[in-house]
C-alpha cells in the first residue's frame, strides 16, 4: 500500500466536499438544526396547558358536589391546567371535547357516593398519545383530593373516549400517522430522483426544445409519477388495513399478511386523502429536483423538507402543544392536514359530509397545485 496514493485519494475527497457547500451544510448544519428543533419542541411541550372540566352526575348531590368542588379547587392550583366550568353533564362534556373547548373531562358518574369512589376520565380519542400526556397529572390530583378529604388512597379511575377506544393498540392509534407520513416520504424520493434523471439524461432538455409548454411538461410528469404513487398508496393501505391469514405449509408456520388495523370510517375516503397527499409529494419532488444536480442533493432535502414535517405535523405531539412560533409553521405543512384527516376518518368515522375532512382535502389539493405552478415556473433549459 502506497501512503502517497492514499493521501492523494484523501485530498481528492476533501477537495470534493470543499466545492460542495450543500453537502457540508447537510453534514454539519442540518443535524444541529434538527436537534435544536427537537429540543425546542420537547422543552416546550411540557409547558403546554390542559383544559379540564369537572362534571358531577352523582345521584347523591351533597357527596358529589363536595368532592367536585374540592377537586376543582385542587386542579385550579396546578401548573399547566386550565379549569373550565359550566359543563353539567356527560353529553355537554362530549360536545365540548368535540369543539376542542376542553381536553379532558373528569366525570363523577351517577353511582358516585361516599362509599363508591369511582371517576371517569373522558377524552376525545383522536390523538391518544398526546392526550395521555396530561392524564397522570389528573390522576394525581384525584388521588390527593380523595386521600385528603375522604381518606381514600386509591379511587377507581376509568378512561373512556368520544372516538375510538381507550384500549386501542398503539398500532391502531398510530396507523393514520404512519400511512400518511411514509407515503409522502417515499413518493417524494421516487419523484425527485426520477425527475432528476430525466434532466440529467437530456430528456427534459429535448422536450423544452419542442412546442410543449413548461406547464404541460410538469402536468404530464406529475400524472406519470402519480400513476405509480396511486399504486403505492393502494398497496400501503391494503397492507395496513388488511389481515390475510396464511395457513401452515409444511415446515412453514401459519402467518398473517397485513397489520389488520381497525378503521371506523371508509377505507376509500382514507385512500383518497393519502392519494391527494401523494400527489402533493409528486409536485414537491418535481419542484425541488430542479435545484439539484445529483441524487445525493435530492436526499439532502430530506432533513429540510421531510424531517420537520415528522416533528411538527402531529406525528408525536398535538399541534396545540407545540411552541407558539412553530404552530403557524405546522399549519402550512401538508402532512399536518393528511394526519388530521386520516384520524377523522379512521378513528372518528367521518365521511365526505364532514367539514373537517373536506377542509383537509381542500388544503392538500391547494398545496399540490401550488407546487405544480412553482415547478412549471422554475424549469429551465440546461445541458447537464
Amino acid at each position: 500500500m502506497s501512503p502517497r496514493r492514499v493521501v492523494a485519494v484523501f485530498r481528492r475527497i476533501v477537495a470534493q466536499f470543499r466545492r460542495d457547500p450543500r453537502s457540508l451544510a447537510l453534514l454539519y448544519v442540518a443535524p444541529l438544526a434538527i436537534i435544536a428543533l427537537l429540543g425546542w419542541v420537547l422543552s416546550s411541550s411540557g409547558a403546554s396547558t390542559t383544559k379540564v372540566a369537572v362534571v358531577n352526575e352523582s345521584t347523591q348531590p351533597l357527596a358529589g358536589s363536595a368532592v367536585a368542588g374540592k377537586l376543582e379547587a385542587a386542579l385550579s392550583g396546578q401548573a399547566g391546567i386550565v379549569l373550565v366550568t359550566g359543563i353539567s353533564d356527560d353529553a355537554s362534556a362530549r360536545r365540548a371535547l368535540e369543539d376542542r373547548t376542553i381536553d379532558i373531562a373528569i366525570v363523577l358518574p351517577a353511582g358516585f357516593s361516599v362509599t363508591n369512589h369511582s371517576f371517569e376520565l373522558l377524552t376525545l380519542g383522536l390523538n391518544p398519545t398526546g392526550e395521555s400526556a396530561a392524564i397522570p397529572n389528573i390522576q394525581r390530583a384525584l388521588t390527593n383530593v380523595m386521600a385528603e378529604n375522604l381518606g381514600v388512597v386509591l379511587p377507581t379511575i376509568t378512561h373512556s373516549s368520544v372516538y375510538g377506544s381507550p384500549d386501542a393498540t398503539e398500532l391502531d392509534t398510530l396507523a393514520p400517522v404512519v400511512v400518511g407520513f411514509f407515503v409522502y416520504f417515499f413518493v417524494f424520493i421516487l419523484t425527485g430522483i426520477s425527475f432528476l434523471r430525466e434532466r440529467m439524461g437530456g430528456t427534459l432538455e429535448r422536450l423544452l426544445a419542442t412546442p410543449v409548454t413548461r406547464a404541460e411538461i410538469v402536468v404530464g410528469y406529475s400524472l406519470g409519477f402519480a400513476f405509480f404513487a396511486t399504486i403505492q398508496t393502494a398497496l400501503v393501505l391494503a397492507f395496513v388495513l388488511g389481515d390475510l391469514e396464511v395457513p401452515a405449509l409444511g415446515p412453514i408456520p401459519a402467518f398473517a399478511i397485513g397489520l389488520g388495523v381497525r378503521t371506523v370510517g371508509s377505507p376509500l375516503i382514507a385512500y383518497l386523502i393519502v392519494l391527494v397527499l401523494g400527489l402533493g409529494a409528486v409536485s414537491l419532488g418535481i419542484f425541488l429536483s430542479t435545484f439539484a444536480r445529483t441524487e445525493l442533493q435530492i436526499l439532502q432535502f430530506i432533513p429540510i423538507v421531510i424531517v420537520p414535517q415528522g416533528l411538527l405535523g402531529g406525528f408525536f405531539w398535538p399541534i396545540d402543544q407545540l411552541p407558539d412560533l412553530l404552530q403557524p409553521v405546522a399549519r402550512i405543512l401538508p402532512v399536518t392536514y393528511a394526519i388530521e384527516g386520516l384520524r377523522q376518518v379512521m378513528i372518528a368515522g367521518a365521511d365526505l359530509a364532514s367539514g373537517q375532512v373536506l377542509f383537509d382535502l381542500g388544503v392538500l389539493v391547494a398545496i399540490a397545485a401550488i407546487f405544480v405552478a412553482l415547478a412549471a415556473a422554475t424549469i429551465r433549459r440546461e445541458v447537464a
